[in-house]
């Protein structure tokens, strides 16, 4: 159980380390980022907007300039886009110690990727699902290698639609964004398993931030934007303080692979980081390892991990 006070302070030295963080621009990616290079880590943020990038290297670096960032592009939900990240890592010897899962779009208007999944999950699971996959070799090599998966509250209502995956009979932004979340819980959770049974020691987490202020969900309808910036100003809490579950995941010396890092407050909406439970239908194996052969077909990453027994 994490300490129910446990804050960014708290970070141990992350000197010499390589984090990857996807989204790291802006909202928790961003502040993410901010903790991680303030306690001494390299971190590459994965973007898929370099101006933006650009923009946020040059905030992060006006409070410190000193910190240790890079930019490289990423489209998560674009798998060449993802096959090219990783390739450029890999010609440029870059060897990441953790892996933070974090980008995300929520509830736009449906649409395709370029491979024609439908685009919350192609860019919220299938883009990490290959993105971890490529890398795993190289975040194996660390001492303390860690996935961090970041879903959300949001995952209890979902679930895996296999009949419609793409949501072509039947589309709702909601339930479409339910059910990418839903995915990631499945996947940290079933990564973990197969981690463990192949006695590899990198550690699967998975976090969520409960209700906190970002700009996810501005490609929504207009009536959830508004009802969004309203419970924005109202009770939501900061980035800074919704990014502790995933810090905590990334960093704490007792995080636990396998392990949900949420808040600790009333309907984990807001607080600190503790251990939570994930819904039940996300802990179920047969799901996680039907959605796994699934995402190896649709993105053509194979992990090499058998499944648990």
């Amino acid at each position: 159980m994490t300490s129910q006070r446990w804050t960014a302070d708290q970070i141990p030295d992350q000197r010499g380390r390589i984090f990857i963080v996807t989204g790291a621009n802006s909202g928790l990616g961003l502040a993410t980022t901010r903790e991680l290079t303030r306690h001494g880590g390299h971190v590459v943020l994965a973007v898929r907007d370099a101006a933006k990038g650009e923009r946020a290297i040059a905030e992060l670096r006006a409070d410190q300039p000193d910190a240790s960032l890079e930019q490289r592009h990423l489209d998560l939900a674009d798998l060449d886009s993802v096959r090219a990240f990783a390739a450029a890592l890999r010609a440029d010897g870059v060897r990441p110690d953790v892996l933070v899962n974090n980008a995300g779009i929520m509830m736009p208007p449906r649409s395709l990727s370029p491979q024609g999944q439908e685009s919350q999950f192609a860019a919220n699971h299938l883009g990490h699902f290959a993105l971890t996959g490529l890398l795993l070799d190289l975040i194996r090599r660390s001492p303390d290698g860690r996935v961090v998966t970041v879903s959300s509250g949001v995952h209890r209502r979902g679930r895996i639609h296999f009949d419609d995956l793409t949501g072509e009979r039947s589309y709702s932004p909601t339930g479409f964004y339910a059910q990418s979340k839903f995915a990631n819980v499945l996947f940290g959770l079933e990564l973990d398993r197969r981690l463990r049974a192949a006695g590899l020691p990198v550690r699967s987490i998975l976090a969520h931030p409960g209700y906190a202020a970002t700009n996810l969900v501005r490609p929504g309808p207009r009536l959830l934007r508004l009802a969004v910036s309203i419970g924005n100003r109202i009770l939501a809490q900061s980035a800074a303080d919704g990014a502790l579950p995933q810090l905590y995941a990334a960093t704490a010396p007792g995080a636990e692979g396998g392990q949900f890092i949420g808040p600790a407050g009333l309907g984990e909406q807001r607080g600190h980081p503790v251990v939570v439970r994930p819904s039940a239908a996300a802990t179920d194996p047969r799901t996680a390892e039907r959605l796994w052969t699934l995402s190896e077909e649709l993105t053509g990453v194979h992990y090499g991990l058998t499944a648990a027994a």
